[in-house]
C-alpha cells in the first residue's frame, strides 16, 4: 500500500477544491494513484472537472506562417521568460519559422539539421540558457488563417472550406481563448465519451430516480458535455448568440481544421 504524503493531498485539494479528509480518503481507496482518485471523486460527488496539473515548466514562443492555403506553426523554447523576451531568442525563432514555412516537413531534426542547428548552439552560448524547437504543426485548406496572443504564448491556426482568410483569424481568436478540444462532436475519441458517460451514471445514480429517466440524464449530459468542447458547437467569443459554427455557415465556410499551441503544454513542470 502507497503512504499517502502531505503533499500528494495537497495537489489533490488545490485541483480538486475538496476537503482535506476527503482527499486523503480519496487517494487511500485509489492507493495513491492521483488521477483514479480524482476519477473517483467525480463519481460520488458530482464534481465536474478537476484543474490541470501545473504541467508548463519550459518557456518560449510561437510562430505561425501563412502562404496561401498552407499553414505552419511551431513552438521554440527556453529555459525563463527573459529569455523568451531577449532580441536574439526572438531573432532565432523568425529565423526557423522562414525555414519551417518552406518546406512540407513537421520532422524538427531534419528541419534543425545544417545552418539552424548551429544558429541554436550559438544562442546558448551567448545566453547561457538551453534553447529547442519543440514541435511544428502544418495545416492544408483552401482557407487558412492565423492568430498569435500578444504574448506569444498562444498560436492558433485554422482551415476552412470557403469564406475568407480574415474570418479564420476571427475564429482562431476564439480558439485561442477557448481552447476547445476538437472541431466537430463526431471527432471525440470514443472512449472519453464513455468514461464522461460512466462518471455521469455515477453521479446520476445517486438522484433516486427511474432507469429510463437516468438513461435520459446522461444522453442530455453527454450532449451538453460533447457542445462545449467542440468548436463548432461553441458560442462565438466576439458574439455569444451565434455557435462558431453558424458563423462560419453563414460566410458560406466549414471548418476543417484546427491546431492550438500553447508554450509549455504536456510538459512537466520540475519541481524545486
Amino acid at each position: 500500500m502507497v503512504a499517502i504524503s502531505a503533499s500528494m493531498v495537497k495537489e489533490l485539494r488545490e485541483r480538486t477544491g475538496l476537503g482535506m479528509m476527503e482527499c486523503k480518503k480519496a487517494l487511500v481507496d485509489a492507493d495513491g494513484d492521483l488521477e483514479l482518485a480524482i476519477e473517483n471523486l467525480r463519481k460520488s460527488s458530482g464534481m465536474k472537472a478537476a484543474k490541470k496539473a501545473g504541467r508548463v515548466a519550459a518557456d518560449g514562443v510561437v510562430r505561425v506562417a501563412v502562404n496561401g492555403g498552407q499553414g505552419t506553426l511551431l513552438e521554440v523554447n527556453s529555459e525563463t521568460d527573459f529569455v523568451a523576451r531577449d532580441d536574439n531568442f526572438s531573432a532565432f525563432a523568425d529565423q526557423v519559422i522562414a525555414k519551417a514555412g518552406s518546406t512540407h516537413s513537421t520532422d524538427v531534426a531534419a528541419l534543425m539539421d545544417g545552418d539552424l542547428e548551429s544558429a541554436r548552439s550559438a544562442l546558448v552560448q551567448k545566453i547561457g540558457e538551453n534553447v529547442t524547437v519543440r514541435r511544428i504543426a502544418k495545416i492544408s485548406a483552401s482557407v487558412v488563417g492565423a492568430y498569435v496572443h500578444s504574448n506569444q504564448k498562444i498560436g492558433v491556426m485554422i482551415g476552412l472550406d470557403g469564406g475568407s482568410e480574415e474570418l479564420a483569424k476571427d475564429i482562431a481568436m476564439h480558439v485561442a481563448a477557448v481552447n476547445p478540444m476538437v472541431v466537430n462532436p463526431d471527432d471525440v475519441d470514443a472512449t472519453v465519451i464513455e468514461k464522461e458517460k460512466e462518471i455521469f451514471a455515477a453521479q446520476a445514480e445517486n438522484s433516486g430516480k427511474p432507469a429510463e429517466i437516468i438513461e435520459k440524464m446522461i444522453g442530455g449530459r453527454i450532449r451538453k458535455f460533447l457542445a462545449e468542447i467542440s468548436l463548432v458547437e461553441q458560442p462565438f467569443v466576439k458574439n455569444p448568440d451565434q455557435t462558431v459554427g453558424q458563423l462560419a455557415k453563414s460566410a458560406g465556410a466549414m471548418v476543417t481544421a484546427m491546431v492550438r499551441f500553447e508554450v509549455g503544454e504536456g510538459i512537466e513542470k520540475q519541481e524545486v
